[in-house]
This record gives structure tokens, sequence and C-alpha cells, in this order.
């Protein structure tokens, strides 16, 4: 489907993988002159290059810097830094730059069809959950929708795809925010804000300006956490369509233009005929899987932006009830003897193993990792009251030791001193050891995975293995 706009045009696409790709194609297919720059050239690298040339699309591998002549717009992969040689050059050049997600914000109604309206979600943690949230729930007002971006199936393929939606629930990072200047959500939610990706922004300021992009020409709602003020901030410096309104979400009482919890129950007094006196019943904490904290705020951002959209309470009620987590967030895995096991492998920072801790009491704490330049004082003095025993493992294990000795002092931690990945199973067989019937074992890392396993997949399941392992012996 080659188009006029498109038909010639030289665009560099910046980074092959997993969006680049799909980009350089759907570019090609336009009639775009398409070329891909690539700082690696191993092997994975030239077969993804191969079957690319073979398509007709340029490829340059091991030089990511250089900015190709003629270009007259690049497309880059989230990952690539915002330092980069080639967009440093591209800005002497006058070359604009757009991610994935720009790219796709500017192709939607190409075929002729009316675009669906996005409700987009942003945050440090809980993004993927709140969006699958939000999926089921708009799936169960009997709206065609997908939960896409960095989740699910890709944007491109949802706006240019064969299927019909009428809404997409978009899960938006940092990185596809910050190459994203045009993108207008119907709504938006920024779930929290905590220190992370700081090497890729460069300061907690930039990665909070970047966030908070997700708020810009938003139609009816910015959706913030009444629990975090920094997220009430960027709704105030948004530029936003006129009649736009600030909704609040919380964990207690909510006030007017807000939802929040009384007596076990999700209320909505944001889109009600008079919220100053009324309040519309949306779901019993009981319909949410897992009913932790955390997920009760994620639960109420879906509700708000489903409600935004102007879905009826039921429904909210019906899509929390119907929805079930991915792997590795909190998940139960076994009883054993009266101890509780759960994978929270996907806390890969400290604000997202804060929210598990606090879930749980009393517990044993398997943690360590990447830490990712993070410091554990904060969430060692948040926890420390509920922490029967720690397990360390993971190469930046010392400096969680090193937060335990000074704000949890008698608290017992036993520091395993590897990182194969077979130390998880000694990590599990101590952390029973130090276990008493009512506790939980949870792990919850609060670091990255990749000094001993491929991804916080792999490291969940070795924890699950474990403790399978574990209670079969116990048998």
């Amino acid at each position: 489907m080659s188009t006029p706009d498109w038909q010639g045009k030289k665009v560099t696409v910046a980074g092959l993988g997993v969006s680049g790709i799909p980009a350089a194609r759907v570019l090609h297919g336009l009639g775009a002159d398409v070329t891909v720059v690539n700082d690696g050239d191993d092997e994975r690298s030239r077969a993804q290059a191969a079957q690319l040339e073979a398509e007709g699309i340029t490829v340059r591998l091991g030089d990511g810097a250089t900015l190709p002549s003629g270009t007259e717009l690049i497309v880059t992969t989230p990952g690539w830094q915002p330092d980069k040689p080639l967009f440093a050059a591209a800005a002497e050049a006058g070359v604009e730059v757009w991610g994935d997600v720009e790219l796709a914000w500017r192709l939607r109604g190409l075929d002729g069809r009316e675009p669906a309206p996005w409700l987009a979600v942003t945050g440090t943690n809980g993004k993927t959950t709140t969006v699958r949230m939000l999926a089921s729930i708009l799936e169960a007002a009997g709206l065609r929708t997908a939960a896409v971006g960095n989740i699910g199936v890709s944007l491109l393929d949802a706006v240019l795809g064969e299927e019909t939606y009428d809404v997409l629930a978009v899960e938006l990072s940092s990185y596809q925010l910050h190459w994203s200047p045009s993108l207008r959500a119907h709504s938006a939610a920024v779930l929290n804000l905590a220190p992370d990706h700081l090497d890729w922004h460069g300061s907690m300021a930039a990665y909070a300006a970047d966030k908070g992009r997700i708020y810009e020409g938003n139609k009816v709602a910015c959706v913030y956490n009444a629990a975090d003020p920094a997220t009430e901030d960027l709704v105030r410096e948004a530029d936003v369509e006129e009649g736009c309104r600030a909704i609040g979400f919380t964990l207690g009482t909510p006030g007017p233009s807000q939802l929040g919890v009384v007596d076990d129950i999700l209320v909505d007094r944001a889109f009600v005929e008079n919220r100053q006196k009324q309040a519309q019943e949306l779901a019993q904490i009981s319909d949410i899987n897992p009913p932790a904290p955390h997920n009760i705020a994620n639960a109420l951002a879906a509700a708000a932006l489903a409600r935004a959209f102007g879905v009826e309470a039921t429904a909210v009620r019906d899509g929390l009830r119907a929805f079930r987590p991915d792997a590795h967030r909190i998940e139960h895995v076994e009883n054993i003897d009266g101890v509780a096991y759960v994978d929270d492998s996907k806390a890969t920072n400290t604000h997202a193993a804060e929210a598990s801790l606090a879930a749980y009491e009393p517990i044993v704490w398997i943690a360590g990792g990447l830490a990712k330049g993070a410091t554990f004082d904060a969430t060692v003095e948040k926890a420390a009251k509920r922490l029967r025993g720690v397990v360390l493992i993971g190469q930046d294990r010392a400096l969680i030791a090193e937060a335990l000795a000074r704000h949890a002092p008698e608290v017992p931690v036993v520091d395993l001193d590897r990182t194969d990945t077979g130390a998880m199973s000694a990590a599990v067989q101590e952390a029973a050891r130090l276990a008493r019937p009512g506790d939980t074992v949870l792990l919850a890392p609060a670091c990255a995975s990749m000094d001993m396993f491929t991804n916080y997949n792999k490291r969940g399941e070795a924890f699950a293995e474990a403790v399978r392992a574990l209670a079969a012996a116990r048998d």
C-alpha cells in the first residue's frame, strides 16, 4: 500500500529488533526508500539483515552513528538513547526523529478507516497489568479492543491490520514517549513515578518529563495517582484539550473527581451525575486478582480510563473478575508446611519490590541481582517490620545487605555468594529454613536479572521449579 506521502521518501530506521524490523517493513511497503542502521554486527543481526535485504531494504551493520546521505526522517527503536551520535547528526541536519509509536500514530486512518481512540498508560511499575485489566474491562463492555504497545499486539499491526477496533488499550514506556511528539490520547494515566532508567534519560526530571508527555493533548481525562503527587504535577503541567479533567485514584475514600475504596468496594466519584454527593459502586476488592494494594491501585486506574470512555459500572466489575495476571507478577506458586511461596520476579526495581513487600507479612524475602544504580535504604526501612528473614543472591546483593545492616540489623540474613542459576534452588531451601507457618516466602528481587538469568521470566521459572522440588521432597 504505497502512498504519495511516502513514495521515495528516504527514511532511516535506527536499530533492528522487535520494533525496528516491523517499522522498516511497513515503511518499505508504503513506498519509502528505507535504510536500517544497527550498532551490532553479530550472527543474529546478519541473519535479520539478510531477510530485510532480500525484501529490498538496505541494511548497514556495525555503523549506527553515521547519518545516511539524504535522510529525510529517522524512525528509532525505543532502546536507542537520545545522546547517540546519529541523533546529534540528525539535529544538525534538521532531520526529525520519530519512535515506532509516533509512526503508528501518524499512520492511523491511512486505509480510510476511522482511527480507534487510544487509552494510554505509563508509569514506573504496573503498566502491563493495568493495560491488560483495561482491555478486559473494555471487552466486558462489548467493545472491540486490544492491549497494545509494549504488550500483546504491536501498534503498527493494530493501526494497519485488517482487524477493526473501537478503542485501544496502549502501554507506553518512557522511551517510547520520548520519541512521540504528536501523540494525543483520548485519556491517559501515569500510575506512579520512581527513579528508573536514569542512565537512559540522564536525570529524574527528564524521566518524569518524558512520562508526562502522555498527558499532552488529552481529550477527556488525565488520570493520576493521588498517593504520588509527582503524577498530579505532570497533569498540571500538561497542555490538554479544553474540558479535559484531572481524575485521581486512591486506596482511601475518594473525593470528588476521584475513584477510590470504601468498605472494600471500589467506587467512582468522578463519572457520576453529582460527584459532590454521589458515588457509583464499581466492584469489590475480592473481584481483583490478586487483591494486593498496588494491584487495587492498578484496577482503579484501569477503571478510571474505562469510565472516561463511557463504560458502564457492571463492565468494570465483570472485566476485573475475568482478568488473570501474567506470570511472575505476585504469582502464588505453592503452600508448603503452612508457608506461601510467591513469585514476583517482575519486581525488577525498588519501587516494584516495595509494593510487593507491602502486600504480605511476615515475609522471608529473596532479593538481589543487578541494581542498575539503585539504593535500598528506603526499601528496607519500609519493609523492616515485615521481615522474618532475607536471602540474598546476585551480583549486587552487598548493597541490600548493607541497607539491611543499617535499618534492620535484627533480621537474619543469608548471603549466598554465588550468581549461577542453581543459586535459586539454594535460596528457596534457605528461605524455607527461615520461614514459619503463616509466613510468605517472597521472590521480589528489586533488581534486574541479567547477572544470573536471561530475563525475569527465567528467574521466576527457576524459583517456581525450586519451590515445586521442595514440595515434592516434603511429600
